[in-house]
Formats: structure tokens, C-alpha cells, sequence
């Protein structure tokens, strides 16, 4: 191991796979801080998980700092400084230490300094929040952050509770600033009133504004201090990094932290940083997780080229309870044998699922809301994709702008406005020769001359039945008759009534476009996969696909609970499979020890050339496969959690 001094190298956050978070937001009830932290306990954690990095807790969103710190407000009683302790033994042991801060959620900041907080919409201060138009970044969080650097050398700082933390702000600063800088003098306080989106944007460019500075105060301080906006440019901040950030980071929600990761790592994979997402080591309120749970969303994560973390707590003296290492031990083994084929590997363009910033922020009544909460259509579009194993990758406009021709399909879920702009280019790569699939009438309206279609009457909800493979599925959605023209022609269909001797209309329509298709359903999808998996909008979907994509570069059947997950890395093709099964969908089993096993599953890749060798890894054990048409076939009898069909070949790959 190279050295600096007479202590080891530590890894840049760029280098980093695997790390553990802790934190406890420490209250006017720690008044016994370092009790029981001693160097023992980190050495032990280091012993036991043999991380990469470690996250200790700094500040939390209570405001009070868990280090003796001069300059902010500390937490009432201190016996040891355990951030310290922590540094110093991570220091020895060549680890790297980044502290979890909290951000404009900060109490003890509005509560000492009143003028700082963010007023909401009836004009009253927020006990929880500071403004970005206040003294706050300059008085509080870049000198506090500077004495961490200063006092404990530490590597870099995870900022919580900041982008997702904040809000409209209708503070006299504000207001004139809004008012002079776009002349609407009537302030909107709704969502219903006119110019909130104007508003809107306009908060998202003051918070944009202040991120910048305090990154680039502390940067100027330290150039080697690394900084992450915990969720920051991910998919529910949907837009290119446009702040000197290091690095993208993001603690997927404690329950249902499959669909999260899904989302999330297909998104920040494409942001052009390294990133990695962060399990909760335990439901909200809850246990911990076991071991199998936890290796599971790990592999969700770490298939996508991601590095992966999981957050424990700490106790009120800032102590953990140990014995959590030995399920975070247990993790770093899983996570850690398969390194070598996941970390850093780029995706292979097969589809591209549309999250349109411009959609996004229109709908969005939250600055930078998260997008399982709300009312965005992509969890459920993305799901249904993935459980007909399909390889799916999370889109905005900026990485689709002059290279979509590189995706064989586009879809855009559901989706009511687009740029101009951006809307010509997707029918240019139609006419081009590719292909391109909105899903419901309020996307389909968006290409209705394209499609060749005549939308009538009004969207609106109602009941249909859908047919897929002779079975009826009724779905109370929004619905849109379309009557088509000469080259539109019906996909699917719809019936009025739960009886197939009915008349039906059709589900969908696919249209030549130039060269190109362009096709669209006439119903909503995104809520019936999102909520219940309705296995007829799987279905529905996966015809869709293949219709529109019928060569992708790998085939996976015999299970719809497998993630495909196609890559490249050092020059080899890696197909990640990930068993999801498990009731992770389900509020009311917060924690799971039993993941049934997938199988067996017949597997079909284009190579074009036949491979040197295809492996099984971890392990590397070589399989058997069949070989002809440009095509490799193989089974695998059982997929516990997470395999990497890893595929050598000289030359190029077949699309």
C-alpha cells in the first residue's frame, strides 16, 4: 500500500465501493457525547467490513453539532470528542472520513437566528428550515464546516436535509428579488395560481445559486475536500450537474428500497459522477435488517456500476451498537465479490425511459421532490419494464440530446410537456430509424400528428378491460378514444365490458415514421404497476417492446422477479442478473430473511462472433453454451440473489 507520510493512502470517493454511514442528529438529550466511543469501536468496524470510507455524524437536522465545535452550536455535554477518535483511527488505518452535516434543515440555526428563516406561504418563519437568501451559508455552514476541515482533516462531507429540504420562500428578500427579476408582482402562494411554476424556478435557481457558493468557498479552502448534496442531481433534482459537487449520493427510502435503488441508480449512473446509493440498515422505527435483505438491495445498486453504503445508528453518546457489523460484514462479502465485474461499468444503450426535467419541474409542486412521493410517472412504467426483463436505463433530456440515435427505443411515460426543442428531436430519431413508445393519451397528444391519430373528446378516468393472452384485467384509468388514420394501426385491445364476445377497441397504436416507428397506448399505466403490479400492464408493455425492439442484445425468460442489467467493463459484456422476489413491496413486512431463488432461466445473447468464454461470477466457473445464428444460449438452473454472466469476445458486439 502506497503511503503519505507514515500513514496509509486513502481513497478518493471516486475510487471508493463500499463504505458504512452513521449518524444520529444529536438533541438536547446527548449530554454524555464520546461515553462509550473509543478507538476500539472503529477499529473493530474497520476489522470486521474492511470499508472504504466511513461517515460519522457531524451535525444533524436538530442543528446541534456532535463535536465540540467553537463556532456553531453544540450538543449540551461532551465526555470524549468522538469525531476525533474516528479520524484519528480511520487516519491510521488508510480510510477514508467524510461527516454527515445537515443543511438549510437546521433548528438551532432559526432558533438562534430568527431572521434567517425561510418564510412559507401565509407568512409565518419555519422552525425547521433557513432560507438560501439568509446569512446562513456564510455564518454557519461554510465556517463550520471549514473548522472540520481545519481541526480533523477530514476527507469530505455528506450534506443532508438541503436540497430535499427545501421550500418556497416568501421572505421580503425573496419576493423583491422575484419581482425585479421577472416583473410579476403578484406573488403566486398556490399551486392553482398563476406564475407558480415562474416561482417556483425561480426558488430552484436561489437554491442552485447557494449550493454553488458554499461548494466553491470550500473547495477554495480545500481543494481535496470532497462534497456531496445527499440527493442532489438525481432523479427527483432531474437535471445536468451544474455544481462543482464531487460526488452524487442518496439514502433510498427504508421501505421499499428495491424500487428506490432502481430508479435512482439507473439516473445518477448517466450524471457523468461518481455515485453510490445508501440502504437504511433498518425500517423506519424498525429492526435491523438481516444480512439477505440488505445483499439484495446491494445488488441492485452495485449491478447498475454504482458503489453502495448502508446508514446504522448511532447511539445518543454517538457509540454504535456492534453487533450491527457483523450483518455489515456479511454485506462487504457479497458486495466485495462482485467489485471486480460491477464498479464503475457503463450500461449498454438498449432502452431509454424518459425523465423529462422539463415535465418534472412542471409538475413537481416541491422544489426537489422525491419521486416516489409523488405523482410522477415512472416508478411504476420502469417496474413493469424490469419484470419483463427488459435492460432500462433512466433518461432526462440532457443525456439524450445528440445521441439518442445510440438506444434502439425511447419510451416517454406519460408525460404532458415537452420542450420544443426536444420534442423535434425525438421525431427526427423516428424518422431516422428509431423507435419511440408514449405511453398514455397525455404523451401520445404530444406526437397526435405523428402518430397519425385523432385524440377525441377528454381525457379522463374511466374503466376498461384489458386483454392480454385471451385474460381480462379491468383498470380504472385514465382513457382516451383515438380514431386512426390510414397508416396507424392497432395494438392490443380494450374492452367495455369484462366479456371478450364484446366489440374492442385497441390498447395502443404503432405508426411507420420515415424510416422509424413511433407508437402510443391510449391508457395510463404508471399507477396500476406502481401500486398493485397488475401483471396485464407488464404484459401489455413487453409486446409493446418487442414489437417496436425485437433484436435486444440479451433475451432473459423463465422469471418476471429478475433485473437485467447489461454492461461493459474492461472490454467484457456483463449481463447482471438480480433476483427481486421478496415481499419488499409489502408496509407490512418491514424486514425479510427469505428471498426465494429464481429458476431455472433460459438466457439468449447476441454476440454476432462466438465467445472465448462465458463465466459465472462471482466464482468465475465456466458454463456450458450453445452457439449459432450469432447467438449464445444458456441456462441458469438457480439464481439465489445477484449472478454476473460475464461474456469474452474479440471484435464488436451485434445489436
Amino acid at each position: 500500500m502506497s503511503v503519505s507520510g507514515d500513514k496509509p493512502k486513502r481513497l478518493r470517493r471516486s475510487e471508493s465501493f463500499l463504505g458504512v454511514h452513521f449518524d444520529f442528529h444529536a438533541r438536547d438529550d446527548c449530554t454524555e457525547i464520546g461515553k462509550n466511543v473509543t478507538p476500539e469501536m472503529v477499529e473493530r468496524i474497520i476489522d470486521l467490513v474492511q470499508p472504504d470510507f466511513l461517515q460519522c455524524d457531524g451535525k444533524g437536522h436538530p442543528g446541534l453539532a456532535s463535536y465540540p465545535t467553537k463556532v456553531g452550536y453544540a450538543a449540551p455535554g461532551f465526555v470524549r470528542d468522538p469525531l476525533r477518535i474516528w479520524r484519528d483511527v480511520t487516519a491510521s488505518r488508510g480510510v477514508a472520513l467524510y461527516v454527515h452535516y445537515s443543511g438549510v434543515q437546521d433548528v438551532a440555526a432559526v432558533k438562534h437566528n430568527p431572521g434567517w428563516a425561510r418564510i412559507d406561504e401565509k407568512g409565518e418563519p419555519d422552525e425547521r428550515i433557513a432560507s438560501v437568501f439568509s446569512p446562513f451559508a456564510d455564518e454557519l455552514l461554510i465556517c463550520q464546516l471549514k473548522e472540520i476541515i481545519d481541526e480533523y482533516d477530514v476527507d469530505g462531507v455528506w450534506i443532508d436535509g438541503d436540497c430535499w429540504s427545501t421550500r418556497h420562500d416568501y421572505g421580503e428578500t425573496a419576493l423583491q428579488r422575484f419581482r425585479e427579476e421577472t416583473g410579476i408582482t403578484d406573488v403566486p402562494r398556490s399551486p392553482d395560481d398563476p406564475h407558480y411554476h415562474e416561482f417556483t424556478e425561480f426558488c430552484r435557481d436561489a437554491f442552485r445559486e447557494y449550493q454553488r457558493h458554499y461548494i466553491d468557498a470550500l473547495h477554495e479552502h480545500n481543494a481535496n475536500f470532497q462534497i456531496c448534496n445527499n440527493w442532489a442531481y438525481c432523479a427527483q433534482m432531474p437535471e445536468a450537474v451544474n455544481a462543482n459537487v464531487d460526488y452524487l449520493s442518496g439514502d433510498v427510502s427504508c421501505q421499499d428500497s428495491i424500487q428506490g435503488a432502481r430508479v435512482d441508480g439507473r439516473y445518477m449512473a448517466n450524471q457523468g459522477k461518481p455515485w453510490d446509493l445508501m440502504s437504511w440498515g433498518f425500517p423506519r422505527g424498525g429492526a435491523t435488517k438481516p444480512p439477505l435483505q440488505l445483499q439484495q438491495e446491494a445488488a441492485v445498486v452495485i449491478s447498475l456500476g454504482g458503489a453502495y453504503q448502508v446508514y446504522f445508528r448511532q447511539k445518543r453518546d454517538g457509540s454504535i451498537s456492534d453487533w450491527e457489523m457483523n450483518v455489515m460484514a456479511e454485506v462487504a462479502s457479497f458486495c466485495r465479490a462482485r467489485q471486480s465485474v460491477c464498479f464503475g461499468a457503463r450500461a449498454v444503450p438498449q432502452i431509454g425511459l424518459l425523465n423529462s426535467t422539463a415535465n418534472f419541474y412542471r409538475k413537481a409542486n416541491r422544489l426537489f421532490p422525491a419521486v416516489l412521493e409523488e405523482d410522477v410517472p415512472l416508478p411504476g412504467i420502469l417496474s413493469a419494464l424490469l419484470d419483463a426483463q427488459q435492460a432500462v436505463e433512466v433518461l432526462a433530456e440532457h443525456h439524450l440530446r445528440g445521441r439518442m440515435q445510440d438506444y434502439p427505443l425511447l419510451i416517454v411515460p406519460e408525460c404532458s410537456y415537452l420542450e420544443p426543442e426536444f420534442r423535434q428531436e425525438l421525431v427526427d430519431y423516428v424518422k431516422a430509424g428509431g423507435s419511440m413508445l408514449a405511453i398514455g393519451p397525455s404523451a401520445a397528444a404530444l406526437f397526435e400528428e405523428d402518430l397519425d391519430v385523432e385524440l377525441t373528446g377528454e381525457p379522463g378516468e374511466q374503466a376498461r378491460w384489458i386483454e392480454t393472452s385471451g385474460h381480462l384485467t379491468r383498470l380504472d384509468t385514465t382513457y382516451q378514444p383515438a380514431e386512426l388514420g390510414a397508416t396507424a394501426q392497432p395494438f392490443g385491445k380494450l374492452y367495455v365490458e369484462n366479456d371478450l364476445r364484446t366489440a374492442s377497441e385497441p390498447a395502443a397504436v404503432v405508426t411507420p415514421c420515415g424510416a422509424g416507428r413511433i407508437a402510443a397506448t391510449v391508457i395510463d399505466l404508471d399507477e396500476h404497476y406502481y401500486k398493485s403490479q397488475v401483471p396485464a400492464v407488464r404484459d401489455l408493455l413487453h409486446a409493446l417492446v418487442r414489437e417496436l425492439f425485437p433484436r435486444p442484445l440479451v433475451e432473459v425468460s423463465g422469471s418476471h422477479s429478475v433485473d437485467v442489467i447489461v454492461t461493459r467493463i474492461d472490454g467484457k459484456l456483463a449481463v447482471n442478473l438480480v433476483n427481486t422476489a421478496g415481499p419488499h413491496h409489502d408496509p407490512t413486512v418491514p424486514i425479510y430473511d427469505n428471498i426465494p431463488p429464481a429458476g431455472p432461466l433460459a438466457i439468449t445473447i447476441r454476440t454476432g462472433e462466438r465467445p472465448t468464454r462465458v463465466t459465472r461470477e462471482p466464482g468465475g466457473d465456466e458454463l456450458p453454451f450453445d452457439f449459432s445464428d450469432g447467438k449464445v444460449s444458456l441456462e441458469l438452473p438457480r439464481l439465489e440473489i445477484h449472478d454476473v454472466i460475464v461474456v469474452e469476445q474479440p471484435g464488436t458486439w451485434a445489436q
